[in-house]
């Protein structure tokens, strides 16, 4: 019965992600709905992720530098951490904070919407709830993941300078010319299609388990701990499903 369950629960999945695909690829539009939740998705988890993100650099810097300096290879520093923070730790930490907030904010959002009636409501007034709830959610999540990322990618390079001139008064131009120069174009675009799934899969994954929520107020609860759960689930198994293939083709 188990398998069965999981079975029919993936045929849900994969055709709530088609007609995400018809319903976005095909117009009308809700042109106006998407901008406002990319100001949601963007503009309100911007401060939280950039604080996040400064603190890593900060963190990360710290740990690898005594590590280095026994090698005596302390003046690689800028080269590791501007590789680090572009390759993983800022997609990781941007997607894992909006799984956290957007994940459970679109689920329960949905949830309570469906525990209220209010999407049959809309389907009777011959609104396309799915157009405009659902769509719009996983449309602003994919297009803002990647910007958001920018940001992080920048901030924790940013903290990760501020530890490294306190300690050895490197200056800004020289730190971030090393670091700079360390990067390529694979590590940057692997970055934006990785942070462009990491927001895809949050807002479909919270869009799914908000739309098809148990009916009763339980159900509010479940739905948004069953998104942020799956959600970060999905980003780990995404990092590493694009990182293998990049490093086995392009690098």
């Amino acid at each position: 019965m188990k398998i069965r369950n999981i079975l029919l629960r993936t045929a849900e999945i994969f055709k709530f992600i088609r007609n995400f695909f018809k319903e976005a690829l095909f117009p009308p539009y809700e042109t106006k709905e998407i901008l406002n939740q990319c100001y949601i998705v963007g503009y309100r988890s911007l401060f939280l992720i950039c604080f996040t993100a400064f603190l890593a650099g900060i963190v990360f810097t710290k740990q690898s530098r005594p590590s280095l300096s026994s090698f005596g290879a302390e003046s690689w520093l800028p080269s590791l951490v501007s590789q680090a923070v572009v390759r993983s730790l800022g997609p990781l930490i941007t997607g894992l904070i909006c799984a956290g907030k957007l994940g459970s904010n679109i689920g329960a959002e949905l949830a309570s919407m469906q525990v209220t009636e209010q999407i049959d409501a809309m389907e009777v007034s011959g609104t396309r709830p799915f157009s405009y709830l659902v769509v719009t959610r996983v449309v602003a999540t994919t297009l803002m993941l990647p910007l958001l990322v920018v940001f992080a990618d920048v901030v924790a390079l940013l903290g990760s300078f501020m530890m490294v001139n306190s300690i050895n008064s490197t200056s800004f131009a020289l730190y971030f010319n090393e670091a700079a120069a360390s990067i390529t174009y694979t590590d940057i675009w692997s970055s934006v299609i990785k942070s462009a799934l990491f927001g895809f899969a949050i807002g479909i994954i919270s869009s799914y388990a908000g739309y098809h929520s148990d009916k009763g107020t339980t159900g509010v609860g479940k739905a948004a701990n069953i998104a942020v759960v799956i959600s970060m689930m999905f980003i780990f198994i995404i990092d590493l499903i694009v990182l293998q293939i990049v490093n086995l083709f392009f690098r």
